[in-house]
């Protein structure tokens, strides 16, 4: 019976932390305009760079194992990197969406509510991606795909974007360059 309820109540620790990862830390994001000087930029195309198989498989040929395992560590670390800026900047745009899906406007509330849901999405996997990261950095010979955090971080970018041409067509491409 002890067991049990120790069980439980680790299991809902578990839960409320996850629950917080997932959210984000607590940051006043209320609009667009908000988004400036709270965002990390992503290069979202060198970020697709470092995860694809093809490029690891082309360097894993090319250099010697000892080469190879120095350098596909730093391409981890950069990885890794990204993922974390990407799951910030998610936490942020789930905030800006909460807000934003708020308003009258059934459009705009819609496109704020599946950006919520894209960031909620990416923070998830951004989490597991970063376990996979870290371990692959111990055993850099590990194949594990990391795909799933590119395409979901495009899909938000996107969301974002089509939030901005509904609210304020006029800051759209002021807002595609801090995201």
């Amino acid at each position: 019976m002890i067991g049990t309820l120790i069980l439980v109540a680790a299991g809902l620790l578990l839960a409320a932390v996850l629950l917080r990862a997932a959210r984000g830390q607590e940051i006043a994001v209320g609009s667009l305009q908000d988004l400036e000087g709270r965002t990390q930029p992503v290069d979202l195309a060198g970020l697709r760079n470092l995860i694809d198989p093809a490029e690891e498989e082309f360097l894993r040929r090319r250099l010697s194992p000892a080469q190879f395992r120095a350098l596909e560590r730093q391409r981890l670390r950069a990885t890794a990197e990204y993922v974390q800026r990407a799951a910030h900047n998610a936490a942020i745009l789930l905030r800006l969406g909460e807000a934003v899906a708020r308003q009258a406007d059934p459009e705009v509330a819609a496109a704020a509510r599946e950006m919520v849901n894209n960031a909620l999405r990416l923070r998830i996997n951004a989490f597991l991606a970063l376990g996979v990261l870290y371990t692959r950095i111990v055993f850099p010979g590990a194949r594990i795909s990391l795909g799933r955090v590119a395409e979901t971080y495009q899909h938000l970018t996107e969301g974002v974007l089509r939030l901005s041409r509904l609210q304020n067509p006029a800051c759209q491409a002021r807002i595609a360059a801090v995201i």
